[in-house]
Order: structure tokens, then C-alpha cells, then sequence
């Protein structure tokens, strides 16, 4: 005999208008719940005794009623001899699953749902049917009468069968069972209680191509099994199996159960006559749950508000607190400093292994970009920075801030902004005749003097202004940037060693050869004006092959910038390969997440090895290493008149101003809560020590270093601890934990300054494609769970791929295509300064930055409604 998967109701009488407030709102005390039961065929005589047993579980929970769905696994059919063989043994698989109530308010889909069903409503009033299977049949009869919902490749045989679980098993087989089902429940005491009046059928059909929603009303109570002895109403959802995340049969289901949970408006639609009073019904209560879901939201709100410093506003007073943030940080960081060096090391949970990897990610990661800027400040500055002074400053930066910081995590850097002011700094002087090195030193104590200024008066506070969309729109334009460098780089290459230069110097060559051959008096040097360039074209390129086996630094310059291509190309690929490798099914789990861990450093050390060993006879761009004897030479700070030093305090304040924008976002970015770090922040004195530490830096002409983006995010993830979960067929990586420690910074820190006896080898071995990769690589790892991004990736996708955020059910499609492209011409506005080939357009970069406060808070309402703005700016 074969075996057929069959679907049972585990229902319990459970009308109980306790949990039920007088005016119909739900009341926290119940669940809504659905079965699913796989059987094998049986006896019918077993399956009375057996596979209709009643099923009691003990619920604990704060939600209001909620929903279990139920899903059937279908079991192939087997042998008849081995059916026979088993006595007519008959296997059920049962699983529950609980859905949320739908949330009136902020999931928009909910009203959508009954508003599409009120606009060509499918309503049976006074069915007289007493079988299930004459209800169904009714309900589809309706859609098939229905000329505007008229699905032509449908069979009513054909959906009445795909509703049961016994289609297409052999005729002894009749155990009749529903497919799929969500029925409401209540917790209690000693388990659960079913509520019986209301039944929701929900069927996905691979032949229909529409949503089609009907609801029957019977004449009297119907006894249709255990648990279902007085059902009244019977709601039938099929959808297309093609739909969006929040289109799909569950999720209309869920509309519709979650009204049908209130006893009140059942017994209200008994009382209707006609299909407007049903429809008025149904309004009213979609009203009411609305007015529910509102007043639960202000509640919540009330709570978190009194409970949380973050959510309330800023007032005066908080500015004028002078040095409140700095001892409100210590105060909070100070009681667990000893953990961050023990955590990990001590205790059952040990972490070293994830330690030891985190450490070499991180020294690789700040290593080659401090080799990238300071092989820039090298040709800027005419190597008053080079790539000595640049690794000297990042050890000896990063080694105070992991000692002394109150968040550890962040990871600070030299970057490109940062490149910039200094190429600034170095055209003023060379300008106005200036002393770069005590130019250099001015603009650094300025600003750090005004970076002490913002920590003591809690300045850190006004961050709260910027909203999660702010905050991702500038993370993407510093990926943004790290690929624009790549590229550039690369074009730098292609421009010396592919296009043009050696031939255009080969013509140079061969042109004058030929004039000096000739004499100045000939006829043809006297036409040579005229002529030359028709006599090249029809003589000298034609024998362009020919040339070009004679000089080989030609052939091999084209060699080199395809090399480089590859090669840059090449450590994108691995590096990305890998860190994507803990998702991959090979290997030990253990082994994948230190491949993953280790993609970076793998990927360097292999393609850097391959250009320099595999390919020698091939050049390969490097990066200059000037030796100097004294690293820390004093700046003469006299040097400079007071008209020098007053204007050295306003590129100091720009300055200034980029340090604090940068050093606090990066912080929120780490701290932000779905890293799920427990410590605490420390934003104020996190600030004042980067004031404090770059006051050093300018005295010695070292290059300043903030908090960098990406590898602050990728160090709290390399450190983190991760599950994956599946939500509607979408795999979602979630932080359980995150080992908060001083230990991979420290260790990082003191590698970059050992580094130094590595110069000028191995370390100038590493070619600058490597370095190129590398910037392709932190760009692509960082945009994983950008959520700017992620809408941005909507717009090429069919809306059955869309993710089930909170977005996507809480805001219009149409919406969040809308504020995504307000969010791209932000990036685009922030790109047009932050990329000028104009130095001081650039320089005014972190006031553009600010701009975008007041545009997020006063432009965008004006266009797009508060509440979605909201809703797009919440975490979760």
C-alpha cells in the first residue's frame, strides 16, 4: 500500500471570553496555532483510535493570540509488500509553528489584504452545507462564477484535491485530512485551548495566477472532528506559489486569522444579514485593531523612553555639563577593563583560536592600507611622510588607544580623507613658502585643541541626529571610495606601462634620429612640418611589430599592466572566496571559519608570492622606501608668524570637524545593536584620547589616524560569534556574541611596528595591485549588510526575492523606492565633493556631511510620511 500525507486539526473547545476585553480588543493571553501531520495509509478503524489523539502543550508567552501554521511533508509512496509487511502501521508528522499577530498599524500589507478583499469580495452568507467538503466546494464554485477572477488552467476537482492531503493516493487510502491550516489558540494553565468557531484553509496553486480570498458563513455549527466541533466561519486563501514575501498564502492568512481571533467580531458577523453588514464589520474591526496596535506602541514607547537616556532629547543643559560625558564613560568602561584582557583567556568559554585569527586579519587589514597612504604621502610631501614615518605612527596610535580606549574594537587609521589635507597642507606651503613640517604641526594641535573642546562639552551627543540612513549613506561612500582608489591606481598603471608613454618616447627618438640624418638644409626637412605625421603613419606604424620585438621594456610594460589587472583581480577573489567559505558544506565547520577568518592574509601572501616569484622577469609596480635615521624628528614650532598659525586654526577646525563626524560614526557603526555588545560606549573620552594622541603624531610629523571604516565593523565581526537562520527561504546571518576584548588590537599594534624591521624586504615585495585588491576587498565585505545597498539591489530584482524586513512590510514598495533614491542623490552629493579633483572643494567634505542632518529631518518628511521614514531608520 502506498503512503499519502495527510492533514488533522488537534483542536480543543477553548470560546473563552476571558481572554477578550469588553470593547474587542485582544488581550495578551492566547496564541493562534496550526498543525501539520504527515500519515502514512492506515486501517480506517486504527486511524480513529490513533492518529486523532489530541494534543496538549504548555505555551508560555507575552504575545496576544498567535498563529500556528501548518505545514504537511509529503512521503513518497511506498512498495504495496512493504506496507503489508509494517501490519498497516500508519506514520503522522505533526510540526506547529507560531506566527506573530499582524500589527494593524505598521505592517501595510494588512490593510491592503482587506481592502483587496472588500473590493471584489467572495462572501457566502447562510451556507447550509454541513460537510467540509461541500463548504470547499461551494467557496470554489463561487471563484469559478467569479468573471473578473476566472482562472482558466484551473479544475475545481483539481483544487478541491490539492486541499487534502490524500490526492493522488490509492483508493483504499481515505483518510482525509486538510494540507494546511491556521486556527487560533490560547495559552492556559494547563496547555492550550482551540478556538473552535473559525477555521482559515491556506493552499499554494501552481496553475493559478492570482490571489483568491472567500469567506463562508454557515447556518449553523458544524462538528467536523476533535477540536473543530462548532465551527461557523470558514476563510479559504489560494495563492500562486510565485509571490512576494508578503503576498504569500500564510501571510494573507494571517490578516485574515488575526481578525477572526476576537470572539467580539465574531459574534458580530453572526449577526449580519447581508454582505454590506459583513463588509462594514470587517471594516470596523480592521479600525479597532488599528487603535490596538497604536496604543501598544505608545506604551512601548512610554517604557523605553523612561528607562533609556538614548531616546530622550537633547536639551541645553546636556552641553553645558562640562566633562559629564567623559566621567559618565569612565564610570561605565572602568568596573569591566580587567575583562577585556581576561575575556576569552580565562574561564570555559576560551576564544584563542578566534583570537589568533582576529590578530593576523587585523594586522593585515591596517598594515597594506598604511603601506597604500603612505607610499601617497611619500609623493605628496616629498618624503617628509613616508611609509616608515606612516607604519611608525599607525603602531604606536593604535598601541595607546587599544590600551586606554573605551571601546577597543575600533580600529584606527590614516586614510584617504585624511591623505588629502595633508596634500593640502603640503601646496599652502609650498604656496606661501611655508615650513611644512610646523604647518603640519600647527593644523594637528588646532585640531586636537578642538577636538578636546567637543569632548568636555559633550558634543558627542549631537550623533544621536544622525539616523541609521544617514550613517549607511556614508559608510557606502567610503566603500565607495576605497574602489575608486583601486581603480585609479590601476588606470595609473595601465597609463605607464600600457598606453602610449614608451612608444610616444620610441617616436621621440627615432623623429629626431631622422632630422639629424637628413641636415637642416635638405627639401625634406623643410617639409618635415607638414608632412611628418602622414610619413610615420604610412612608414613607421606599419612596421610596428617589427619595432616592438627590437625594444622589449615595450612588450614587457603591457605585460606588466595586464599582470597587475590579474593580480589585483585575482586577491579580490580569493579573499572574497574564502571569507564566504564558513557558508560553503565543505570542510569541518572549525576549518571554515578560520579559512574564512584568514581570507584576507591568504589572499595577499598568495598573490604577492605569484607576482613577485612566479612572474621575475616581468616589472611589477612597488612602492618607494627612503631610509631615514630619525624617525622622530621634533617640528620647529617657531618657525611660522601668527598670520601662518591663524590660518593653520582653520584648516585645523575643518579638520576637526572630519575627526569628529568620522571617530563617532565609525564608533555607533561598532556599537550599533545588532553587534549585541554588552560593555557599554564611551564616545567622549574615546574622543578626547584621539585628540591626546594625535597631538603626538603632529609634533613629530606623523600622519593622524581616526576610527576606520570598514575595519572597525569587520573587527567586532571577526570577533563575533554567528548563527545563520532561515526566515520564508531567506538565510540570515545573526551576532549571538561578541568577545570584547583589548588583546587583537594590542596584537595587531605591535606587528605593525615590528613590520618596520621588514623594510625595505619582504615587505616591498608586495606589489600595489595586491594593495588594489585589497581596497576591492574591504569595499565588498562591507557592503554585506549595508542596508542602503540592499534596497539598492531591490530595484533589479523580482519582488518574489524581496527579503521579509521590516521594511518590506511595514513600508510601500513605492516608498522605499522613493527614499532609496533620495538616499542615492545624497551619496551622489557627498561623491561630488568627497571625489572634486578640486583639493579645497574636498576640504569642505565633512560640512556636507553635516548638511545631511537637516535634510533627513526637515526635506525628507516633506516628501515621503514620518512614520515610514521611521520605520526605514529602525534597526530591526
Amino acid at each position: 500500500m502506498a503512503m499519502a500525507t495527510r492533514r488533522l486539526f488537534h483542536l480543543q473547545p477553548c470560546e473563552n471570553s476571558a481572554t477578550m476585553s469588553q470593547n474587542g480588543f485582544l488581550e495578551d493571553a492566547g496564541y493562534l496555532k496550526c498543525d501539520t501531520n504527515c500519515i502514512s495509509e492506515a486501517p480506517e478503524e486504527n486511524l480513529e483510535d490513533e492518529v486523532c489523539d489530541t494534543v496538549n502543550s504548555s505555551v508560555v508567552s507575552g504575545e496576544s493570540i498567535r498563529f500556528f501554521v501548518n505545514v504537511n511533508l509529503e512521503m513518497q509512496p511506498s512498495q504495496t509488500a512493504e506496507t503489508e509487511a509494517s501490519g498497516g502501521c500508519v506514520l503522522l508528522h505533526t510540526s506547529r509553528k507560531y506566527l506573530k499577530l499582524k500589527n494593524f498599524e505598521e505592517e501595510i500589507r494588512a490593510h491592503r489584504d482587506i481592502d483587496g478583499f472588500l473590493a471584489q469580495a467572495s462572501i457566502i452568507l447562510n451556507e447550509t452545507a454541513t460537510s467540509l467538503d461541500d463548504v470547499l466546494r461551494a467557496m470554489l464554485h463561487r471563484f469559478a462564477q467569479d468573471p473578473n477572477h476566472a482562472e482558466p488552467g484551473c479544475n475545481m476537482d483539481l483544487l478541491m484535491t490539492v486541499l487534502f492531503t490524500d490526492a493522488g493516493a490509492p483508493l483504499e487510502s481515505n483518510v482525509h485530512l486538510l494540507s494546511d491550516t491556521i486556527q487560533g489558540v490560547t495559552a492556559t494553565v494547563t496547555g492550550v485551548q482551540y478556538q473552535q468557531s473559525w477555521l482559515c484553509i491556506i493552499c499554494t496553486v501552481k496553475s493559478l495566477q492570482r490571489r483568491h480570498v472567500c469567506i463562508s458563513h454557515l447556518v449553523r455549527p458544524q462538528n467536523w472532528g476533535e477540536n473543530s466541533c462548532e465551527v461557523r466561519f470558514v476563510i479559504l486563501v489560494l495563492t500562486p506559489p510565485k509571490m512576494k514575501s508578503t503576498k504569500t498564502a500564510t501571510e494573507v492568512g494571517r490578516t485574515f486569522a488575526t481578525m477572526f481571533s476576537d470572539m467580539t467580531f465574531r459574534q458580530r458577523l453572526l449577526e449580519t444579514r447581508t454582505v454590506e453588514e459583513f463588509k462594514e464589520a470587517l471594516v470596523h474591526q480592521r479600525h479597532l485593531l488599528t487603535l490596538v496596535s497604536q496604543r501598544r506602541r505608545k506604551s512601548s514607547t512610554k517604557y523605553h523612553s523612561t528607562c533609556s537616556i538614548s531616546h530622550k532629547p537633547l536639551q541645553r543643559k546636556d552641553f553645558l555639563s562640562l566633562g559629564k560625558g567623559i566621567r559618565d564613560d569612565i564610570a561605565r568602561r572602568f568596573p569591566v577593563y580587567p575583562l577585556d584582557f581576561t575575556e576569552g583567556i580565562m574561564g570555559d568559554h576560551s576564544a584563542v583560536g578566534k583570537y589568533i585569527t582576529t590578530t593576523i586579519f587585523l594586522y593585515f587589514a591596517c598594515l597594506l592600507p598604511t603601506i597604500a597612504f603612505g607610499s601617497l604621502n611619500d609623493e605628496t610631501t616629498k618624503g617628509a611622510i613616508d611609509v616608515q614615518k606612516t607604519m611608525a605612527g599607525q603602531s604606536i596610535g593604535s598601541l595607546l588607544y587599544a590600551l586606554f580606549s573605551g571601546q577597543p574594537l575600533v580600529v584606527l587609521l590614516t586614510t584617504a580623507p585624511l591623505a588629502l589635507y595633508i596634500h593640502v597642507i603640503q601646496g599652502i606651503c609650498d604656496d606661501y613658502q611655508l615650513d611644512f613640517k610646523a604647518f603640519y604641526a600647527w593644523t594637528g594641535l588646532w585640531n586636537s585643541f578642538f577636538l578636546g573642546l567637543y569632548a568636555f562639552f559633550n558634543l558627542s551627543l549631537v550623533m544621536k541626529l544622525f539616523k541609521r540612513s544617514t550613517e549607511e549613506i556614508i559608510a557606502l561612500f567610503i566603500s565607495i571610495t576605497f574602489v575608486v582608489d583601486a581603480v585609479k591606481g590601476m588606470v595609473k598603471i595601465f597609463r605607464k606601462y600600457y598606453y602610449g608613454h614608451h612608444l610616444d618616447d620610441y617616436y621621440t627618438g627615432k623623429t629626431a634620429t631622422l632630422v639629424s640624418l637628413l641636415g637642416p638644409n635638405t627639401s625634406l626637412h623643410a617639409n618635415l612640418n607638414t608632412s611628418l605625421h602622414a610619413d610615420l603613419n604610412t612608414s613607421l606604424l606599419t612596421r610596428l611589430p617589427e619595432l616592438t620585438t627590437e625594444d622589449s621594456h615595450v612588450h614587457t610594460g603591457r605585460d606588466t599592466a595586464v599582470l597587475s589587472l590579474l593580480i589585483m583581480l585575482g586577491t579580490l577573489w580569493l579573499g572574497y572566496t574564502l571569507y564566504q567559505f564558513r557558508r560553503r558544506p565543505y570542510l569541518h565547520p572549525y576549518v571554515r571559519e578560520i579559512l574564512s577568518d584568514l581570507a584576507l592574509p591568504i589572499a595577499v601572501l598568495t598573490f604577492s608570492l605569484i607576482a613577485s616569484y612566479g612572474f621575475q622577469e616581468i616589472e611589477m609596480s612597488k612602492f618607494r622606501y627612503n631610509p631615514r635615521e630619525n624617525l622622530f624628528e621634533m617640528a620647529q614650532m617657531d618657525l611660522l608668524s601668527p598670520e601662518a598659525i591663524s590660518s593653520a586654526m582653520g584648516l585645523g577646525f575643518l579638520l576637526s570637524m572630519l575627526f569628529f563626524i568620522e571617530q563617532n560614526l565609525v564608533a555607533a557603526l561598532a556599537n550599533a545593536p545588532e553587534n549585541r555588545l554588552v560593555k557599554g560606549t564611551a564616545y567622549h573620552w574615546d574622543l578626547l584620547l584621539i585628540a591626546l594622541i594625535n597631538t603626538g603624531l603632529s609634533l613629530f610629523g606623523l600622519p593622524w589616524i581616526h576610527a576606520a571604516y570598514p575595519h572597525s565593523p569587520l573587527h567586532v565581526r571577526a570577533l563575533a560569534f554567528v548563527e545563520e537562520r532561515v526566515e520564508h527561504g531567506h538565510i540570515y546571518e545573526t551576532i549571538v556574541s561578541v568577545k570584547e576584548t583589548r588583546l587583537t588590537s594590542l596584537g595587531a599594534s605591535i606587528l605593525v611596528g615590528l613590520s618596520l624591521l621588514l623594510l625595505p624586504f619582504p615587505l616591498q615585495w608586495i606589489p600595489k595591485p595586491v594593495l588594489y585588491g585589497l581596497f576591492l576587498y574591504i569595499a565588498l565585505t562591507s557592503i554585506d549588510c549595508n542596508q542602503l545597498f540592499e534596497r539598492v539591489a531591490l530595484l533589479l530584482k523580482e519582488q518574489t526575492a524581496y527579503p521579509p524586513t521590516h521594511y518590506i512590510r511595514r513600508v510601500p514598495q513605492r516608498k522605499i523606492h522613493y527614499f532609496t533614491g533620495l538616499q542615492v542623490l545624497q551619496l551622489l552629493l557627498l561623491c561630488v565633493f568627497g571625489m572634486s579633483p578640486l583639493p579645497y572643494m574636498k576640504m569642505i567634505f565633512p560640512l556636507i556631511m553635516i548638511i545631511m542632518v537637516p535634510i533627513r529631518y526637515n526635506l525628507l518628511p516633506r516628501i515621503i510620511e514620518a512614520k515610514y521614514l521611521d520605520a526605514m531608520d529602525a534597526e530591526h
